[in-house]
């Protein structure tokens, strides 16, 4: 019988990307794919799996807690964090959490790739881990006080407007907020901004 890999990712191309590049790159293993972190759950728990290659970012995700309930089903499964997180903020962390690997989906195939042997031969792996060793816990120390309240109220859903109320501020003002929230915490969007927060309550 051959061994399994697994792809947690609900990204139907970047799916197909993957099982392509896996196929032509490792012709023993069978490539299975799994949507969401139950789908996964629920596939460990018929099949044994060489290696899971995870994205962080999917349906039902509860980031590096998944790590553990996969070893829960096996207790000696690989995994491989591949995802679109920054790497010199996460890969510590899902390391320290027991991932065997991380590479960003910004880096090239090679790495992935190579990254794959090294943890089927039982080494673990991350391109360049603590070169920036600046976690995301880092990030949000740089936040002022008002800056925290700004961003509690846009995870919140509130709108521009609602927050300058809110916060007795001009609209202009929380405007401004607004933008050095973003780019000292590296998000172009609320949608980002509510992400990386729940990233960041799993650090602590």
């Amino acid at each position: 019988m051959r061994k399994k890999i697994l792809i947690v990712e609900d990204q139907v191309i970047v799916q197909m990307g993957l099982e392509i590049l896996l196929e032509e790159s490792f012709h023993s293993y069978q490539i299975e794919i799994a949507s969401s972190f139950f789908e996964a759950l629920d596939y460990l728990n018929k099949e044994e799996v060489s290696l899971i290659i995870l994205d962080i970012n999917i349906p039902g995700s509860e980031n590096s807690k998944m790590l553990e309930k996969f070893r829960n089903i096996q207790p000696s499964v690989k995994i491989l964090v591949f995802t679109g997180l920054q790497q010199e903020i996460y890969a510590e962390h899902y390391i320290n959490a027991g991932a065997n690997g991380f590479v960003s989906k910004i880096d090239d195939e090679r790495q992935l790739i190579t990254a794959i042997n090294k943890i089927l031969a039982q080494e673990n792996h991350s391109h360049q881990l603590g070169i920036e060793n600046k976690a995301a816990k880092d990030l949000f120390s740089e936040l002022s006080s008002r800056e925290q309240q700004v961003v509690h109220l846009l995870i919140q859903g509130k709108y521009t407007k609602e927050i300058a109320v809110t916060l007795d501020l001009k609209v202009s003002t929380v405007s401004t907020y607004k933008s050095r929230i973003f780019e000292k915490l590296q998000v172009e969007n609320v949608i980002e901004l509510i992400k990386k927060v729940d990233i960041y309550k799993d650090l602590q």
